[in-house]
């Protein structure tokens, strides 16, 4: 799950920046309100949260705002983030940090399961499209 969550295609140049899409590391679908904490970090500088924003079909919302979404992240497709930085051409050093809580499942007497997770991965600007079925969340 981990392997496909930054696939080699997910890192494109925008006219604003650069989009990432990630594909959600779990085995089943999950609320995007089930979404908390992320944090983006290209090049070993990390993104502040006036830097980058998830695209929601034809929304922008705040990565903060996420855990009041009611739309769903679907296993086959990807979590589109805009960041307003420019990247130069090349491979760049990628890190994504999130909480999933899972709402099925208990963490503790009385409190649902909640799973950090961390994703990194080398990827190459607008590297040619991976063949799939994936599209981005809307």
């Amino acid at each position: 799950m981990l392997q496909t969550a930054l696939r080699e295609d997910a890192l494109t140049n925008t006219p604003d920046g650069f989009e990432l899409r990630i594909g959600l590391p779990w085995i089943r679908s999950m609320p995007l309100s089930s979404v908390s904490g992320l944090a983006v970090e290209v090049d070993g500088v990390g993104l502040g949260r006036e830097d980058f924003e998830v695209n929601l079909g034809m929304r922008e919302v705040p990565a903060d705002a996420l855990p009041e979404e009611s739309g769903w992240w679907f296993v086959q497709d990807r979590l589109v983030v805009a960041g307003r930085r420019g990247l130069g051409p090349g491979v760049h050093a990628v890190s994504v940090d999130f909480q999933l809580l899972v709402p099925y499942l208990q963490g503790r007497p009385g409190s649902p399961l909640i799973l950090p997770f961390h994703l990194e991965a080398w990827l190459e600007l607008d590297r040619s499209a991976v063949q799939g079925v994936s599209r981005d969340v809307a």
